[in-house]
């Protein structure tokens, strides 16, 4: 399909946060050659999930566009560890921990783009055949008190918190890929655009052309406030099982459900505009929402999954069946029976006793398809029962005497 240079600007600009500068970047689509545009990915953790897929969609659409992608994993950059928006040092990778992340990133990568049009790189294959002089004269093209003018940076300083003095090299090692590959377009979450800033500053001094910069905003997760993290656990992971995709979208807010169709959806403007016209006028934002967990899990694993985890969700959440996967845990005790609130946390349905109060009172627990209105009712031994808590969390739990 052939675009009009309008087209292509209009398509590159939706769902970006910033395009520094845009008249730079419509300049650029004017010429006949393809741009070239990159990414990087440090592989600080094993798995990517939807957070990193609003990059990659954007690559995508690049690619459509018939530009050149690459997606560049920072196995050098890693090994530093980026500050951006911490509050403390990160510490150091090991070379093991790198090398199997970077592994997994390939794999999972090419789920969204595509593999006939992307080119992989490491920043590796560059910094590694420097020396400690290249680093110190890379480090002479910025001062500490430009690094300063980072926020995270400039908070940690007036707090008086440490600053290590290899987090000011992150910038400048991450600048300096975009020299290495001749980088028209350079793509990043908000919380990198001085980094991406600063690469624009070194092409400068390296006589190059300086890159777009063009930031998209940071997805949130699971909980509508924090930015989608594993180690928050409010992410959803583009390698989960089909089912775990769909009932980890369906179980966002209808507010938040918006910013992932405009962030994550390959659905056009129109089609979105027609989606909310839709709910506005009275249709249920459920159904909308399946639509998109199916977009997604059909992105990532198959129609035919998104399919099948459809008819599962409504079977186990909107017809009350029990799920054939269902976990089986098993709760000892030296008395005859156990406090509900504890068996809650026992079996990992909750995460503390105080969670099982609250779940019970807002009647979010049920036993054998039963509202349970008393976090403190005696569970007895010798009895087996399906427990629920809220749409997603459910187990078959037996309770038994312990032995000896």
């Amino acid at each position: 399909m052939s675009y009009s240079k309008a087209e292509q600007f209009n398509l590159i600009q939706r769902g970006c946060d910033e395009i520094l500068l845009e008249s730079e970047l419509k300049s650029r689509l004017e010429k006949t050659r393809a741009l070239k545009v990159k990414a990087g990915f440090d592989p600080t953790a094993p798995d990517l999930h939807l957070g990193h897929v609003v990059l990659l969609e954007k690559m995508r659409q690049f690619q459509q566009l018939g530009h050149e992608v690459t997606f560049l994993i920072g196995d050098f950059t890693g090994r530093i560890g980026d500050p951006s928006g911490k509050s403390a040092t990160r510490p150091p990778m090991t070379e093991a921990e790198i090398s199997d992340n970077a592994t997994t990133y390939r794999e999972q990568v090419f789920k969204v783009l595509d593999p006939e049009r992307t080119i992989v790189r490491f920043n590796s294959e560059w910094f590694g055949r420097h020396d400690a002089g290249m680093m110190i004269r890379l480090a002479a093209q910025h001062t500490v008190a430009r690094m300063l003018e980072r926020d995270d940076f400039r908070t940690r300083f007036n707090n008086q918190q440490p600053i290590a003095i290899h987090e000011f090299l992150y910038p400048l090692v991450q600048g300096y890929d975009s020299v290495a590959l001749r980088a028209d377009v350079e793509l990043g979450g908000t919380d990198q655009k001085f980094n991406l800033l600063v690469g624009r500053e070194l092409q400068k001094n390296y006589s190059q052309p300086p890159q777009i910069v063009i930031t998209l905003p940071i997805l949130e997760g699971l909980d509508g406030v924090k930015k989608m993290s594993k180690s928050l656990d409010n992410y959803i992971g583009i390698n989960e099982p089909p089912n775990e995709v769909f009932g980890k979208i369906m179980s966002i807010s209808d507010q938040l459900m918006w910013r992932y169709f405009e962030l994550l959806s390959s659905r056009s403007v129109t089609d979105l505009e027609s989606l909310k016209r839709d709910v506005a006028n009275g249709a249920n934002p459920r159904d909308t929402k399946f639509l998109l967990a199916e977009e997604m899990v059909a992105r990532f694993h198959s129609r035919t999954a998104a399919n099948a985890a459809r008819r599962a969700f409504i079977a186990r959440f909107q017809q009350g069946a029990i799920p054939e996967d269902i976990e089986d845990k098993t709760v000892e005790t030296s008395a005859d029976s156990v406090v509900l609130a504890n068996l809650l946390k026992d079996t990992g349905l909750v995460s503390t006793t105080s969670d099982a109060h609250r779940l019970v009172k807002q009647g979010a627990v049920r036993i054998d398809g039963e509202r349970i209105s008393d976090s403190r009712q005696d569970i007895p031994i010798g009895v087996s029962h399906v427990i629920r808590v809220g749409k997603r969390r459910i187990a078959r739990v037996a309770v038994r005497q312990t032995t000896g």
